[in-house]
């Protein structure tokens, strides 16, 4: 299968998927158990881009294990998150509820298959690489992993030590800086968006792997300011108020650094 026959095929099937997934999650009344489906999508179709290219290799074994590893991470984290409250939604579908009620239904199914053309544009770090037909790893492709292993250990990190300051008692209703929460008010963000970098990287070491550069793009505009960082500064600024604007004046908000004062550990 050629490069324009095999994304078709994934987008026509993705479209399908999603619409699937629009009327599950319309008879569960829960619109939120869409973003576990859009993560762990990631896997199946990380694996057909590989049996679909031109021969098996080891760039293809490497390159669908790594996304397959992020895309379970993360897929799994957010099952857990999301149906622990289940049948309560996430606040953001809430609030999508009271935005579109007009014309809810059209508007969220519109949303939905917007999911799945975002995991096509997302995917295609994982695409390039397997039409390239060479043996053995290139410098960017060694670069690349490397980053992707990294950022994934760091995202974990994160995530644990976030998880381990709320289980305490004494930390609840407090801000957490702690660890390499310490240098960023957000380094899962960070980490996530590194993840993203690292498969641009690599996919740069194959023809026209340049345009897979979109992905990491395309992550860091929706995590600095859309989904990501606004919202979870504004929900903590709600539930935390002065003590969060004393650890927005003293940390970093994306990039990790040093702490600009001992503010936010007062």
């Amino acid at each position: 299968m050629s490069l324009l026959e095999i994304l078709g095929t994934a987008t026509l099937a993705l479209i399908v998927w999603f619409t699937l997934i629009f009327m599950v999650c319309r008879r569960l009344n829960n619109y939120g158990i869409v973003d576990v489906v859009w993560s762990y999508t990631f896997t199946p179709l990380a694996w057909y881009y590989a049996l679909s290219g031109s021969g098996w290799s080891m760039r293809q074994l490497v390159l669908a294990s790594l996304a397959s590893i992020w895309s379970i991470r993360l897929g799994s984290h957010l099952y857990k998150r999301v149906f622990s409250h289940h049948p309560e939604e996430d606040s953001r579908y809430r609030q999508l509820r009271t935005d579109w009620q007009d014309n809810f239904g059209p508007m969220m199914f519109g949303f939905f298959q917007l999911q799945a053309i975002s995991i096509v544009v997302l995917a295609l770090p994982f695409l390039f690489p397997v039409f390239n037909a060479k043996p053995s790893f290139n410098l960017v492709e060694i670069i690349g992993t490397a980053i992707v292993f990294i950022s994934l250990c760091g995202e974990t990190l994160a995530d644990g030590q976030l998880a381990v300051f709320r289980r305490s008692p004494e930390n609840r209703g407090k801000v957490c800086n702690v660890g390499l929460w310490h240098y960023s008010r957000h380094p899962n963000y960070f980490f996530e968006w590194m993840i993203w970098v690292g498969f641009g990287v690599f996919a740069l070491g194959s023809t026209y792997g340049w345009i897979g550069l979109i992905a990491p793009a395309s992550i860091y505009y929706l995590l600095r300011y859309k989904t990501g960082v606004p919202m979870a500064e504004e929900s903590s600024l709600k539930s935390k108020g002065d003590s969060f604007r004393a650890y927005q004046d003293a940390t970093n908000e994306f990039f990790p650094g040093p702490s600009r004062s001992s503010a936010s550990s007062s």
